[in-house]
């Protein structure tokens, strides 16, 4: 990691406040990158990640974080952001083709256009995002080609790009198991403790350990061999 005060290279890291945005920003700080966090408040109804947010992208060496709020409410449309849907059980049926109610639609989307709008004002030409596709979900907009497709869009519509300082979306943990990020984590100093993965956590942040997205990350401590201190 490039020593304070050096001249680094500008990113823009998406924090949800997730374990795995939290250990893209935290390798991104690592590779050097001068880490501006943006985490967005989007409407979700486990707002408590927002907190957890500022937490890590304090704690982890972003040199600022900003909130950004855009409801999606107003289209509902997912269990995350609509409490007519109810957030699925992770043993609940459903066809590996399609999306589950937990999509929000055009969410990463939305979510990388804003941060390629900061981008392009700071001079910046990273974006990270904590998109992964081994333990897919079923979210279209988690695959590598939905980013390359972005990062095509960011360089096609942008005053930078089209003005050869082109954009690079960066999602180093795409191809990782959840057991592969666990210990990466661990060894980036990520207080995992303060992450929030699941769907429905309560107001201070326990899991209700029984959404798909506490069952995947119950997989990846398993496989890393290490407990979930979120869980002590």
């Amino acid at each position: 990691m490039a020593p304070p005060g050096a001249d680094r290279p500008r990113a823009v890291v998406l924090v949800s406040g997730g374990m795995d945005s939290a250990t893209t920003l935290a390798r991104a700080v690592e590779a050097g990158f001068e880490a501006h966090a943006l985490t967005v408040r989007y409407g979700q109804r486990h707002a408590v990640e927002v907190e957890r947010a500022r937490e890590l992208a304090t704690g982890l060496g972003a040199i600022s974080h900003k909130i950004v709020d855009i409801d999606l409410r107003t289209f509902g449309g997912s269990a995350l952001t609509d409490d007519r849907v109810p957030v699925p059980g992770a043993r609940e049926p459903r066809a590996r083709s399609s999306a589950p109610s937990t999509y929000v639609p055009a969410r990463n989307t939305l979510f990388l256009t804003l941060a390629l709008a900061w981008a392009e004002t700071l001079g910046a030409r990273d974006l990270f995002v904590g998109a992964n596709a081994v333990d897919y979900s079923g979210y279209p907009d988690c695959r590598p080609e939905f980013l390359e497709a972005f990062e095509r869009l960011a360089n096609l519509g942008t005053r930078a790009g089209v003005e050869g300082r082109s954009f690079r979306v960066q999602a180093p943990l795409m191809r990782w198991t959840k057991g592969e990020i666990v210990r990466e984590a661990s060894r980036l100093g990520v207080d995992l403790a303060r992450t929030v993965s699941c769907y429905a956590p309560s107001d201070a942040g326990s899991p209700c350990r029984a959404c798909e997205a506490c069952a995947l990350r119950a997989t990846g401590f398993r496989e890393a061999g290490l407990p979930d201190p979120a869980l002590d």
